[in-house]
C-alpha cells in the first residue's frame, strides 16, 4: 500500500503518513526500522504494510518492502 509522509521525528524514529483517502495514520520506530531508511521528508511517497490497523514497515516506494517476519 502507498501513502504520503506527513511528518516524521527523527528523535523518535516515528511519524505519521496520510493515505491516499486522507487517513492518517501514525507509525512507530518499529516500523521505521524495519526498512533500510535514515530520514523520511514530509511529502515522500512510501510503501507502507499495514496488519490490523497498525504500520508496520515503511519505506521509500522506489524500494521493496523488508519480508515480513515468520510467525
Amino acid at each position: 500500500m502507498q501513502a504520503t509522509v506527513g511528518g516524521f521525528d527523527p528523535q523518535t524514529r516515528s511519524g505519521s503518513v496520510f493515505l491516499d483517502d486522507g487517513t492518517r495514520l501514525p507509525f512507530g520506530a518499529r516500523a521505521f526500522d524495519a526498512g533500510p531508511l535514515r530520514l523520511l521528508r514530509p511529502g515522500q511517497r512510501v510503501n507502507i504494510r499495514v496488519v490490523d490497523g497498525e504500520i508496520t514497515a515503511i519505506t521509500l516506494s522506489t524500494f521493496p518492502l523488508p519480508e515480513e517476519p515468520a510467525g
